[in-house]
C-alpha cells in the first residue's frame, strides 16, 4: 500500500507513514461496491513542475492586474489625503501577509492541489461535503477570468484608437485572450508557465520604470510643476470628487485595496505539480507578496510625485496614463501605457486560468460535479484540459451574456466578496485546530494567534461592509441597490448548499447509488482516483 489512503471518517488511515491529512470519500453506509468505473493516475515530470521561479510569478501575476494602474485615483478620492493613502496601503499588505500566514500553516500540513478546498474539508467534516459544496459554488461560478480578459481587449482597442470602452469587440478580444491561454495550457503547459513567467518579469520591470519615474519627478523631473503633495501630507482634501474622509469612507478604501492584493494565495492551488512543495511555499510567497507590496508602495508614491490631487482625484482608470503623460508628454504615455496594461492583463489571465483549472479538477477528482470523471481527468495532454475548458466556458458567457454597464460590472465585481467569507471560516477553523486536543495538529509552521485573529476580523469586515447603507444616502450608486452586491454573494455560496442536499441527498434517493472517488498513492507517491458505483440502500 502507499504512504496514505483516505479514511472513513474524514481523518488520514496511518498505513505506513502518514504524511498529510485527507479527507474520506467512501461513505459509512454504503453497502453494495460496483466495479471501478475509470483509473486515472496523476503523475507529472519534474521539468513540468513549479519551481519557486514559477510559484512567486504564478503568484505575482494573479496579484498585479490592472488595479495598481487605476485604483489608486479612488483610494485618494476616498480618503482624501496622501499620507492616509500610503498608510491603508501599507495596511493592506501587513493584512495580506497575515492571511498568507493562515495559507501556509494549512499549504505545510496539506501540500496538495486545492487550495482552501482541502483546508476546509479538513476542519468542516460534517455534515460531509458541505463546505466542498459551498466553496465550488463560488470557485465554479464566480472563478472565471472575464475581467482581466475583457480589459485586455479594451486597452488593446484603446492602443489602437484611443478609446477604452466596453463593447462587444473588445469581449471578442477577450475570448481570444481567455482562449490563447486555456489553449496554451491544455495542449503545451511546460510553455504557458514560461510565458506567464515571463509577463511576470514585465510586470515588475513595468513597476520599476513607474517607482523610478517617480523619483526623478520627486528630483523635479516632470513636465508638469510641483504639485506639492507631500506638503502636510496627512491634511484632507474636502469637496467636489472626494469622499470625505471618515470611517465609512477609509472602510471603503480599504476594502478595494484588500481585493488588490487577491492572488496571494494561488500557489496553494496547484501545490501537486510544484517540486518540494513546503519548501518552495515558504520561500516564493512571502518574497512575492513583499515584492508586491513594495512596489504597489512605491507606485503610489511615483503617481503622489507628478499628478496634483485635484486631477489624482478624479483621474479613474487612467491614473497611470496621466503619470506618464506628466512626466513623459502625451505620446509616451498613450504610446506605452496601453500595451503596459494589456500584457499585464494577459499575466492575470493565464495565472488564473492556471491554478483555477487546478481547483476544478480537485473537485471532479472528488466525484462532486456531473461528468466528474471528464473534470478530474488528464487526458490527452496530461494537463487538466476538461478542467480548463470548464474555466473558459464561465469566463466566456460572463464575458459575453451580460450588457455592457452595471450588470456586467456587478458580475465582474462579485467574483472577489464571498471568498471574504471562505477565508473568515478557514481562519476561524485553524483557531480551533490549534486549540482543540482531540488530535495532534503541528504542519511545521504556527501562526501566532494575533495574526489569524487580524485575519479573521479582516474577512468579517469585507463581508460585512457591503450591508451597510452608503454615507451619502445614494443607494443606487452603481446603477442597482447597494444591498443587491452582498446578497448575491452570500446567496452564491447558499447555492452550495442547497447542491449539496440534491448531490447528497436527492439524488442518490433517486438513483439508488452514487459514484464514489477513492484517492491513494501507490507505491511510486503516484496519485491514483478510482471511480466506483456504490448503493446507497440495501438489496
Amino acid at each position: 500500500m502507499g504512504v496514505f489512503e483516505k479514511s472513513s471518517d474524514g481523518g488520514a488511515a496511518s498505513k505506513e507513514e502518514v504524511k498529510d491529512p485527507i479527507q474520506a470519500n467512501a461513505a459509512a453506509d454504503d453497502v453494495e461496491t460496483g466495479d471501478i468505473k475509470q483509473e486515472d493516475k496523476y503523475a507529472y515530470d519534474d521539468s513540468r513542475k513549479l519551481g519557486i521561479t514559477g510559484a512567486v510569478f504564478l503568484i505575482l501575476n494573479k496579484m498585479i492586474g490592472t488595479g495598481i494602474f487605476s485604483t489608486p485615483s479612488s483610494i485618494f478620492a476616498a480618503t482624501g489625503s496622501v499620507g492616509v493613502s500610503l498608510m491603508l496601503w501599507v495596511i493592506g499588505g501587513f493584512l495580506t501577509f497575515c492571511g498568507l500566514s493562515v495559507w501556509l500553516e494549512f499549504g505545510l500540513a496539506i501540500p496538495r492541489s486545492g487550495g482552501e478546498k482541502n483546508y476546509l474539508e479538513y476542519i468542516y467534516r460534517h455534515p460531509k461535503y458541505l463546505a466542498t459544496c459551498v466553496l465550488a459554488s463560488q470557485m465554479i461560478l464566480l472563478g472565471f477570468s472575464s475581467g482581466n480578459s475583457l480589459a485586455f481587449g479594451r486597452y488593446i482597442l484603446y492602443a489602437a484608437r484611443g478609446e477604452l470602452k466596453d463593447t462587444y469587440q473588445a469581449r471578442g478580444i477577450g475570448v481570444a485572450c481567455a482562449t490563447f491561454a486555456v489553449v496554451l495550457h491544455s495542449v503545451a503547459p511546460k510553455w504557458g508557465v514560461r510565458l506567464f513567467n515571463l509577463l511576470g518579469v514585465f510586470k515588475v520591470a513595468v513597476l520599476l520604470f513607474i517607482v523610478f519615474s517617480g523619483f526623478a519627478a520627486l528630483a523635479g523631473r516632470r513636465l508638469v510643476s510641483d504639485p506639492h503633495n507631500f506638503d502636510n501630507a496627512f491634511a484632507i482634501e474636502s469637496g467636489e470628487g472626494y469622499g470625505g474622509g471618515g470611517a465609512y469612507a477609509y472602510s471603503n478604501a480599504l476594502l478595494n485595496i484588500v481585493y488588490s492584493f487577491k492572488g496571494w494565495e494561488n500557489a496553494n492551488y496547484v501545490l501537486s505539480e510544484v517540486k518540494n512543495p513546503r519548501r518552495t511555499l515558504t520561500i516564493a510567497a512571502p518574497l512575492a507578496i513583499g515584492g508586491v507590496t513594495i512596489l504597489y508602495v512605491l507606485a503610489n508614491v511615483a503617481y503622489f510625485a507628478a499628478i496634483p490631487k485635484s486631477d489624482l482625484a478624479t483621474s479613474e482608470v487612467i491614473v497611470a496614463g496621466l503619470f506618464f503623460k506628466n512626466v513623459f508628454g502625451d505620446s509616451a504615455g498613450a504610446r506605452t501605457l496601453p500595451a503596459f496594461v494589456a500584457l499585464s492583463n494577459l499575466g492575470n489571465v493565464l495565472a488564473v486560468s492556471f491554478a483555477h483549472a487546478r481547483l476544478n479538477q480537485e473537485l471532479g477528482k472528488e466525484g462532486l460535479l456531473p461528468l466528474s470523471r471528464l473534470w478530474g481527468s488528464n487526458r490527452p495532454f496530461n494537463s487538466p484540459a476538461a478542467a480548463l475548458f470548464l474555466h473558459w466556458l464561465v469566463t466566456v458567457i460572463v464575458l459575453l451574456a451580460p450588457p455592457p454597464g452595471p450588470a456586467y460590472n456587478f458580475i465582474v465585481n462579485l467574483y472577489t466578496y464571498p471568498g471574504a467569507w471562505i477565508n473568515a471560516f478557514v481562519a476561524a477553523g485553524l483557531i480551533y485546530l490549534q486549540y482543540q486536543r482531540k488530535e495532534p495538529w503541528n504542519p511545521g509552521w504556527r501562526t501566532w494567534l494575533p495574526i489569524t485573529v487580524i485575519f479573521l476580523l479582516c474577512n468579517a469586515f469585507l463581508a460585512v461592509v457591503p450591508f451597510i447603507p452608503p454615507a451619502d444616502g445614494d443607494f443606487w450608486a452603481e446603477g442597482y441597490p447597494y444591498y443587491v452586491f452582498p446578497v448575491v454573494g452570500v446567496g452564491v455560496l447558499i447555492l452550495g448548499g442547497i447542491y449539496w442536499v440534491l448531490w447528497t441527498k436527492f439524488w442518490p434517493a433517486v438513483r439508488g447509488h452514487k459514484i464514489v472517488a477513492d484517492r491513494i498513492l501507490d507505491e511510486q507517491g503516484v496519485e491514483v482516483i478510482r471511480y466506483r458505483k456504490v448503493k446507497t440502500h440495501a438489496a
